[in-house]
């Protein structure tokens, strides 16, 4: 499922910052403003999936028009964006066929292949975002 979360642009001397009020310590950063925001759905992204992981509720995105930076911040804000990030969801079990070398380099390398599968899923499809947005 896809939802918009709020965030703030902030200017810190020459580079940018990216914060969102509704997870405190989900933040990025990039030397221009584009750049902040090219990271800022990988970030928003990560972070959702480490809360999923440790079983924490995510909250749900303010809107827009009701979000508020903190007051330490507040001076630094350049302009409020919405980014989007899919939210992780309930796991469900399939069934996919895979070549068998494949699948044995898969578990030279990683514990868990349904972990490794969902992290290459979510990078290719972040991957192609990208790519349709450069488009």
């Amino acid at each position: 499922m896809n939802r918009n979360y709020p965030a703030f642009v902030l200017r810190d001397g020459g580079d940018y910052t990216i914060t969102f009020p509704d997870l405190p310590g989900c933040l990025t950063f990039g030397a221009t403003v584009e750049e902040a925001f090219d990271n800022a759905r990988e970030a928003l992204e990560g972070h959702l999936a480490a809360m999923a992981e440790d079983g924490m509720r995510l909250p749900d995105p303010t809107p827009l028009a009701e979000a508020r930076p903190d007051d330490e911040d507040a001076d630094a804000v350049v302009t409020r964006v919405l980014v989007p990030a899919m939210v992780p969801g309930r796991t469900v079990r399939t069934n996919i066929s895979v070549d068998e070398g494949l699948l044995l380099a898969i578990d030279a390398h990683a514990p868990n292949r349904s972990a490794f599968f969902a992290e290459a899923a979510r990078n290719e499809l972040s991957r192609r975002q990208r790519a349709r947005r450069v488009e």
